[in-house]
């Protein structure tokens, strides 16, 4: 397989989209001396026609947005860095199709979520000998932590990883009303729509019980909740009282009756929250119970030159880790085979170019 150190050439890039995650995998690209930003996809009007550098707040990178799709994949991409909120099966198909490979973080690991759009896009890496790969924080890069923390066993019983976070300043609606926040607590549709919302945590369970080499007879999701006492005022919009604003989601993969891989998520809201679900630190434990056991607890900081003068400068960091794992697994996507690729397909992928000598 083609290593980081056998191109002399830098790979060259197309960033899809300039929201917050799209903002830092610019800046992100644009920094590393391994990659070429060469065209950028922005759809609404007031975007198209503007530097990429000053839309994410850096300086002029002399590539101009463009929401024309077409004239994009024509400068042939080896790569493009696909950052919406949520996946577009028409979208990939047209980009994958074209022969360039995708790295995404828009909820997508094994692509199962999509039913029949999941065999469209393996069709069109065919059609274009193209390969896609969805990562992130979560899921994603911690699956893979969660993966190599068990291959330090003889013998697995359980992989489970827990992620807890107070979210009360994340004011993200267009994701957060999908898993239920703001609905009733006795909405009887609340189960179904956090495992809709959540569907890729059970996605990132087949990636780790693939990595185990079991086929799993079952993924589900199991759900709870908690309810604001009090309107709860979140910036751009308001849960009012009685009304969801802790959302917990377990994803099982079960085999033989067994469950051997648990992903849960525990978030919630404000301080008004019954019952009061507590939160000792953000972050994530990985648990590998069997012969050894293995826990390894992950969490994140600002770097010590980090100056946040806004809410949005601190929450920066958390897209910088959803956008750069997918980054960092460029050379091995364009290398590999096409197809869906996950992380258990792929050489360990490396952090070339980030390391800060200059």
């Amino acid at each position: 397989m083609l290593n980081n150190s056998q191109r002399t050439a830098p790979y060259r890039v197309v960033q899809w989209t300039t929201g917050n995650v799209g903002k830092s995998s610019v800046k992100a690209v644009a920094a590393n001396p391994n990659l070429e930003l060469i065209g950028c996809y922005a759809w609404s009007p007031d975007k198209a026609g503007r530097d990429v550098g000053e839309l994410v707040g850096i300086e002029p990178l002399g590539v101009t947005a463009s929401n024309d799709a077409d004239a994009l994949l024509a400068l042939k991409p080896d790569v493009v860095v696909y950052n919406p909120m949520w996946c577009n099966a028409d979208e990939l198909v047209k980009i994958l199709e074209s022969g360039a490979n995708v790295v995404a973080t828009a909820s997508f690991i094994t692509g199962h979520n999509l039913g029949a759009d999941r065999d469209r896009i393996i069709a069109a890496c065919e059609r274009g000998g193209s390969t896609i790969l969805g990562s992130g924080i979560s899921p994603g890069y911690i699956e893979l932590l969660a993966i190599v923390s068990a291959m330090i066993s003889d013998r697995v019983d359980k992989v489970t990883v827990t992620e807890a976070a107070d979210t009360t300043f994340y004011d993200s609606p267009e994701t957060e009303k999908p898993v239920g926040f703001g609905r009733p607590i006795d909405d009887p549709e609340l189960p179904a729509m956090t495992a809709k919302g959540t569907g890729v945590f059970g996605e990132a369970v087949r990636l780790v019980g693939d990595a185990l080499g079991v086929e799993l007879d079952e993924v589900r999701c199991d759900a709870e909740y908690a309810q604001t006492t009090a309107d709860l005022d979140l910036g751009s919009w308001t849960i009012g009282a009685g009304c969801v604003a802790g959302v917990f989601a377990s994803w099982k993969g079960i085999k033989n009756g067994k469950t051997l891989v648990e992903l849960t998520v525990r978030w919630r809201k404000g301080q008004t929250l019954e019952p009061d679900w507590k939160i000792d630190q953000d972050g994530w434990v990985i648990q590998v119970d069997g012969r050894p056991t293995v826990k390894t607890v992950v969490s994140f900081a600002p770097p010590a030159d980090f100056a946040a003068e806004t809410l949005a400068d601190f929450m920066e960091i958390g897209h910088i880790m959803t956008a750069t794992p997918p980054i960092n697994a460029i050379p091995a996507v364009v290398a590999a085979a096409p197809g869906i690729a996950t992380y258990n397909d792929l050489p360990l992928t490396l952090p070339f170019g980030v390391a800060a000598i200059g």
